[in-house]
């Protein structure tokens, strides 16, 4: 009794030790392997569980081992990570809080450059990644900006067209009407055009008639015409050729010679006296301007005392002469 008491107690904590056991590994605790503590301060976990796992480039080398709130004024979160010591962390390394699809939350480590590394115990950088419903937010926020703004260009279009369609309405009623009054005009013009061309026939016919009675009246005055004209010329021959016989006697007469006209064409007596008095007054002006003394003086000079003051500028001129 005693040995079945004793192998149902072993049996039971050999079951309760590989429960335990198995239950951290389900977790994704390995005993077997050594891991190396660190620390990641946030805002905010967002559902963040003890156990969840910490990845690298998507592979799991850890685990979230705790969580607690600091005592502080934002409340901000405290959580343990325990990494496999083969990773390498360095003083850039970044803990990137992420999410799954359906809402499972991890860590995400972004090593970066390992100039320092990092020891046991040491705080890591936090960060936060971007999830599908705030990157859809995001995405949609201009989306919903441009479609707003379209919405209200598309209102005023539509406002427009409906401007647009109640002036073609009041276009198209006065468009109906226009019929009736293009009717009512033609109506008018055939009447008038009517009345107009029976008033053209009367004038032609009346026309035609003055027209008719102007002939006569038009061949008389034709006939005065031309008879006036025979007169006239008969007249100007008439007294072109009395002028004629008039110039005719006037010839004869010159060329009788018996008169003053046909001497002074005939002869030449009155040119060499005219050219004679001329020498005679060209002379005399010389004289005047060379004497001027012997016309200013009291009663003149007499001949002689002229012809000696002639005589002696006659000698001063032939002695200026020979000095030069």
């Amino acid at each position: 009794m005693r040995t079945k008491e004793f192998m149902v107690g072993i049996f039971a904590s050999v079951a309760i030790v590989l429960l335990y056991f198995g239950f951290n590994f389900l977790k994704g605790i390995d005993f077997f392997a050594t891991t190396t503590r660190y620390y990641v301060i946030y805002d905010n976990v967002d559902n963040l569980a003890v156990s969840n796992p910490v990845r690298v480039s998507g592979f799991a080398v850890g685990r979230v081992s705790a969580i607690s709130i600091l005592p502080n004024k934002t409340h901000s979160v405290l959580v343990e990570i325990d990494i496999d010591s083969k990773i390498k962390l360095g003083d850039s390394t970044k803990a990137i809080l992420d999410s799954e699809l359906l809402g499972g939350k991890y860590i995400v480590i972004s090593i970066g450059d390992v100039n320092s590394p990092l020891k046991a115990g040491d705080t890591l950088y936090s960060g936060l990644a971007k999830g599908m419903l705030t990157l859809l937010t995001e995405t949609a926020t201009p989306v919903a900006t441009n479609l707003q703004a379209t919405l209200s260009k598309f209102n005023v279009v539509i406002d427009n067209l409906s401007k647009n369609s109640q002036r073609l309405d009041s276009i198209f009623k006065k468009l109906q009407k226009t019929p009736d009054i293009l009717n009512n005009t033609l109506l008018n013009a055939n009447d008038k055009i009517g009345s107009l061309s029976s008033s053209y026939t009367d004038v032609a016919s009346n026309l035609n008639a003055t027209l008719a009675e102007l002939k006569p009246t038009l061949k008389n005055f034709a006939v005065l015409s031309d008879t006036l004209k025979q007169l006239e010329l008969n007249k100007t021959v008439a007294k072109t050729q009395q002028t004629l016989t008039s110039l005719n006697e006037t010839l004869t007469r010159l060329r009788k010679g018996d008169n003053t006209v046909s001497k002074l064409m005939t002869e030449d007596s009155l040119y060499v006296n005219l050219n004679k008095l001329l020498v005679r007054l060209d002379s005399l002006v010389s004289h005047m301007n060379n004497y001027p003394k012997h016309f200013t003086a009291p009663l003149g000079k007499s001949r002689k005392k002229v012809q000696r003051d002639i005589k002696r500028d006659e000698e001063r001129k032939k002695a200026a002469a020979q000095k030069k």
